[in-house]
């Protein structure tokens, strides 16, 4: 018995090669292991053998039973795969590329605009590439400040224009805030939110080379601090939720006076503290009353008026968003499809 076994898979072996159709593979399937088939058969003839030899016997057939099913679906693959390849059905519709979605930092950018426009506030766009003077001296900062050293600001290798200075990559929004007062003449009432790209040498868990802003600039007559920190307290809470609480730090900005650091409690730990926010707050930005000297040099009496101004990052700000858990800002340029997916 054992002998005719290995017989037949190996004869069974030898006709799989032959197989040409599933027709054919169906018939020596049934010829095989079917009701009159070899295999069925001769695996009756078990009840024959001897007590002491029925265990090993049992072993084979079941072997020898595995070993031609696993031939037969294997042939069965090979037969499906050279159909297919030999068989082009053009009615099947096509495999449509994969759709892609807005940009993490855009919907941001979309939903922060929105946010500002429901109060009255104009978008406006001005140069990512700018003169010193609208970046530095027009916002009160002299030829020595720090902020005017090369490893905090990218200077452009041209030569200086005028009184405009050199060119730079524009280190912060608030340099629209006196091309906006030219803008409109230095006749106030202005209220813009200006959204762009700034560039600044800094590459840690909260800074990247590259990032993104929005500027709010606010002049009219009475315009005081109460003013600022309602329009603060009305974008916490459409932006963050009602739970999230933002506070004000007297801080020191050249553009501005009084000034402000906003910090906002950390949705990573809840206000506990963390890896990212160190101590329960994450900074958004700065802000504070327009500096009198700023509204001079855009042509607008500071006896008159007064404004409040404010710059915040982009995706810092999207970092504290409720349920987002994005612990290092630099992902978010660092191109893994299996994270902006997510989005």
């Amino acid at each position: 018995m054992e002998k005719d076994l290995l017989n037949i898979q190996e004869d069974t072996h030898k006709k799989l090669k032959a197989v040409k159709t599933s027709q054919e593979l169906t018939a020596l399937y049934l010829s095989v292991f079917g009701k009159s088939g070899r295999f069925a058969q001769t695996a009756k003839r078990i009840q024959e053998i001897p007590k002491d030899k029925k265990k090993t016997i049992g072993l084979l057939v079941n072997k020898v039973k595995q070993t031609i099913d696993d031939s037969f679906d294997k042939r069965k693959k090979e037969l499906m795969e050279t159909s297919i390849k030999n068989k082009i059905d053009v009615t099947i519709p096509a495999i449509t590329p994969p759709l892609g979605h807005l940009h993490i930092t855009t919907l941001a950018i979309s939903e922060i605009a929105k946010i500002f426009e429901r109060i009255g506030f104009t978008r406006v766009r001005y140069p990512e590439i700018d003169r010193e003077w609208y970046a530095f001296e027009s916002l009160n900062m002299p030829v020595n400040h720090p902020a005017r050293d090369d490893f905090e600001t990218f200077f452009i290798d041209a030569p200086p224009f005028g009184k405009l200075g050199r060119l730079v990559l524009s280190p912060h929004t608030s340099s629209g805030q006196v091309r906006e007062m030219e803008r409109m003449r230095g006749i106030p009432p202005i209220r813009m939110i200006n959204i762009a790209k700034c560039y600044r040498p800094n590459w840690d868990i909260s800074h990247t080379p590259m990032f993104h802003q929005f500027e709010g600039l606010v002049i009219d007559r009475g315009i005081n601090v109460t003013h600022l920190k309602g329009t603060f307290e009305y974008f916490a809470r459409e932006f963050f939720g009602p739970k999230r609480k933002i506070r004000l730090r007297p801080f020191h900005f050249q553009f501005t006076e009084p000034s402000f650091e906003v910090d906002i409690t950390c949705d990573m730990c809840g206000g506990n503290g963390c890896r990212l926010c160190k101590e329960g707050w994450l900074e958004l930005g700065g802000s504070g009353m327009v500096h009198p000297n700023v509204l001079a040099a855009g042509k607008i009496d500071p006896t008159l008026y007064t404004g409040y101004a404010f710059g915040w990052g982009i995706e810092r700000t999207y970092m504290m968003k409720a349920g987002i858990q994005i612990d290092d800002l630099r992902i978010l340029y660092a191109n893994d499809i299996r994270f902006l997916e997510q989005f």
